[in-house]
């Protein structure tokens, strides 16, 4: 347990420290988890019991020293596409299944933290993570411009809510009150975040409109809808429990929940390390996340995540350890416990306001016109990403997402660049010829570069290419020479399509020959038999021994460049 280790090294100079960061934290992630609780379609007390729980268990199993958990904008569409179809209307039931999903997503990092499956968050490449944040981002706002304007709306998918908000503006749904107060809130969070980083735009907002409301009987006076009171106390163990279990969705959704999740922590986690000048394992990582979510469900909680907008929060106000994590989850007990009436007249339109400024913040602009400008293929990719996201629906984006990210790298091996390479006066080394135009060939030699892997998808490409190359060549061709090194491995399928080429080239009394091909690769090639069948000569260590050979076995005249 990494606390162990932290507590050893607890300095006492960073407890004050640690304490004045909980207290901060505490301001932000109280209105923060209640209004994700809310666009989670579960009540707004369950955000804070999501986060109580998961703030002391990361305290004790994560390997992060200030990494802040709790409720979060990236998984809120994800917990709501699942929650709000199942629970059909009745909270009891949504309840119980956003405590299962925890559980499940729980179980499923636990599994993969342990198989040490850490790697997986590597197959989202940043356009993807570009795409669904995006998608995400607009999941969320959407979702919540119906409070924003004081009314709900009955629709599941992004099309459906616009619709329907439209419908209710059209109708005259909007309350005024509500939305003036939202539009403000939001006003607030926005200028004092560009403004200063010292004055916390959240509680600001939070502390005013439940003054404002409280003042004016806002609730009964223009009809704006209000937290209410809280249940007085602390969330007791619960075994969540619904029947029939519809399992097939409950664990698709877990999964989504599960990648994504790790996905965010394992980025926040690695950036805020390297700032502090630590390292976090990412396999501990998935343990800790696992650890959290089950205690999350098993107590009245819902997923959750690291927060890309709360950590930096607590780095601010001058987080040391994750005791700031505990003294935050300590202090909203107590507000549970002693004053669960405090923000009973916050509105909902307030809370909205909260989400929708973190949802502002999850989108990914910037980056997205980088790969714009950068690499119009990944911003293709990013753009599709978000479109899946948005019109589909939330989970299957995130697995498009996957997929796309594989069919992008089996796209760049399936069709790699090659390269038939010539000798440039001046320049040590053989280089491309498209490149280089004033490259000399060695007469009756073909150099042939292959920058990929040799498997299945792309072995018969491998042999036309080499077979054109040859066509083309200026000279009759002799030898065709295979400069290996970029190629890290040749499977079965692979290793007979080399057969083959070389069966052909043979019959043409052309002989192939191999340069500087890895260890491991020539060792798959002797077990395959090829080694041997190919020709254990026609194996060279370097391009410039096989050019030697070449030129003395074949007798051919060649006057390279003078070094």
């Amino acid at each position: 347990m990494p606390i162990t280790t932290v507590l050893k090294n607890y300095q006492r100079s960073w407890l004050v420290q640690d304490i004045n960061a909980g207290l901060v934290l505490t301001a932000i992630i109280i209105p923060a988890g209640m209004g994700y609780a809310e666009a989670a379609g579960l009540p707004a007390i369950y955000g804070l019991y999501s986060t109580i729980v998961p703030l002391i268990a990361y305290a004790i199993f994560g390997p992060s020293r200030i990494l802040v958990l709790g409720p979060d904008s990236a998984l809120i569409p994800l917990i709501s596409a699942t929650v709000i179809p199942l629970a059909n209307g009745d909270p009891i039931r949504a309840i119980a299944i956003a405590g299962l999903l925890a559980i499940f997503s729980g179980i499923i990092c636990i599994v993969a933290g342990l198989a040490r499956f850490g790697f997986i968050t590597e197959l989202l490449s940043k356009p993807i993570r570009y795409g669904y944040l995006n998608g995400i981002a607009l999941t969320v706002l959407i979702g919540q411009l119906p409070k924003l304007f004081g009314f709900s709306v009955k629709g599941n998918t992004i099309w459906e809510e616009l619709i329907d908000l439209g419908q209710g503006i059209r109708d005259g749904k909007t309350n005024f009150t509500a939305l003036a107060i939202g539009l403000s809130c939001l006003l607030v969070i926005l200028t004092l975040k560009r403004l200063t980083s010292k004055i916390s735009g959240v509680l600001v907002a939070v502390v005013a409109a439940t003054v404002v409301s409280s003042l004016f009987g806002l609730s009964q006076q223009s009809g704006i809808v209000v937290v209410g009171a809280l249940p007085q106390g602390l969330p007791s163990l619960q075994i969540p429990n619904i029947a029939p279990i519809e399992f097939k969705t409950l664990f698709a959704s877990a999964l989504a929940i599960a990648l994504v999740s790790f996905a965010d922590m394992s980025v926040l986690s690695r950036t805020f390390a390297i700032r502090g000048g630590y390292k976090v394992d990412r396999n501990q990582e998935l343990i800790a996340l696992d650890i959290v979510n089950i205690a999350a469900g098993l107590f009245k909680g819902f997923s959750v995540s690291s927060s890309a907008s709360r950590t930096p929060v607590a780095e601010s106000a001058g987080a040391k350890t994750q005791i700031t994590g505990v003294v935050g989850a300590i202090c909203i007990g107590i507000v549970l416990w002693f004053a669960p009436t405090l923000l009973q007249n916050l509105p909902q339109a307030a809370l909205s306001a909260v989400v929708i400024s973190a949802g502002l913040g999850i989108f990914e602009i910037r980056g997205t016109l980088r790969l714009y400008q950068l690499r119009r293929f990944e911003f293709v990719l990013s753009i599709v990403c978000l479109c899946g996201v948005a019109i589909l629906g939330v989970i299957q984006g995130i697995f498009s997402a996957v997929v796309l990210t594989l069919m992008a790298f089996v796209w760049s091996a399936w069709r790699p660049h090659y390269a038939v390479l010539g000798r440039v006066d001046g320049i040590k080394g053989y280089h491309d010829v498209q490149r280089h135009p004033e490259a000399r060939q060695i007469p009756g030699l073909v150099i042939f570069r292959w920058d990929a892997p040799l498997f299945f998808a792309n072995a018969e490409i491998f042999c036309e290419r080499v077979l054109n190359a040859v066509a083309t060549a200026p000279t009759v061709t002799k030898w065709v020479l295979v400069a290996a090194e970029p190629v890290t491995d040749i499977d079965l399928t692979a290793a007979d399509a080399i057969a083959e080429l070389d069966k052909t080239l043979c019959e043409a009394h052309i002989e192939l020959c191999f340069a500087e091909m890895k260890g491991p690769t020539k060792d798959r090639l002797k077990r395959y038999g090829l080694f041997t069948k190919i020709g254990k000569d026609d194996f060279f260590p370097t391009i410039g021994q096989a050019v030697d050979m070449y030129l003395e076995v074949n007798k051919v005249e060649w006057r390279d460049w003078d070094e």
